[in-house]
């Protein structure tokens, strides 16, 4: 494949190319990253992050997200962010972090946005900052991350960082649930049954089982332990046999 071809995709073409081979994929993304595409330089160091069709080096994909960053790649720089927050191929830095979070969620990244909001909720690598968390949750969460429009529910259910508004939840985590999030899923169960939306509830608790992890299928466990109700009982024995 020609390089100036290569050079014309978007992040969406060249994602719809990674579904070959990976040590083939791996060829031709390399050769992008290495002629200045940010979009490759940031796929080929999820590649070498991953060890998917190249042998994993954490430092060299640190490497190609700090060249990709360098251009202005708000994607990049979450992925900084990560590997500080994390540890990948450089000691563990929560400012440093915090920082590349803060650039890659000032240029509009989602994910950026998202982790920029957990460091703020935590109070790790910054100062403490509920109401400006739930902030960037929303912004992320209008940007259509899952994840992000859970916690924002969880900021309104909980009053964490705001006046407590259910109804504002309910919506956020209907909108995560939506999306596929295990947990926004089981959030928004758990509103729907207290509504008394019973047939809804158990059908959410049911995708979030699937979808989710040993724990989410506890903790749906607990929340159905003493159910007698015709439209739960049923799915909490269906999880319980997962």
């Amino acid at each position: 494949m020609r390089v100036d071809r290569l050079q014309q995709m978007n992040d969406r073409e060249l994602q719809a190319l990674l579904e070959g081979e990976p040590q083939q994929a791996a060829i031709w993304v390399r050769s992008a990253a290495e002629y200045g595409i940010p979009a490759a330089q940031v796929r080929f160091g999820r590649m070498l992050l991953e060890g998917t069709g190249v042998r994993r080096d954490e430092r060299s994909a640190l490497a190609w997200f700090m060249r990709a960053a360098c251009q202005g790649c708000a994607e990049a720089m979450n992925m900084i962010g990560r590997c500080h927050e994390n540890g990948w191929g450089v000691p563990i830095d929560l400012e440093t972090a915090a920082t590349h979070y803060r650039d890659s969620a000032a240029r509009g990244n989602a994910w950026g946005e998202y982790n920029f909001g957990n460091m703020l909720f935590d109070g790790r690598g910054i100062d403490r900052d509920l109401p400006q968390a739930l902030s960037w949750y929303v912004r992320a969460g209008r940007r259509g991350n899952g994840r992000a429009m859970n916690l924002a529910g969880r900021c309104l259910e909980e009053g964490w960082g705001c006046r407590s508004n259910r109804n504002e939840a309910a919506e956020w985590y209907r909108r995560s649930a939506e999306t596929g999030y295990f947990r926004g899923q089981f959030n928004y169960a758990l509103v729907l049954a207290e509504c008394g939306l019973a047939t809804a509830a158990a059908a959410w608790f049911w995708r979030a089982a699937i979808g989710g992890n040993d724990d989410t299928r506890r903790r749906i466990l607990g929340a159905l332990a003493n159910t007698r109700d015709p439209a739960l009982a049923p799915v909490a024995q269906r999880i319980a046999r997962l």
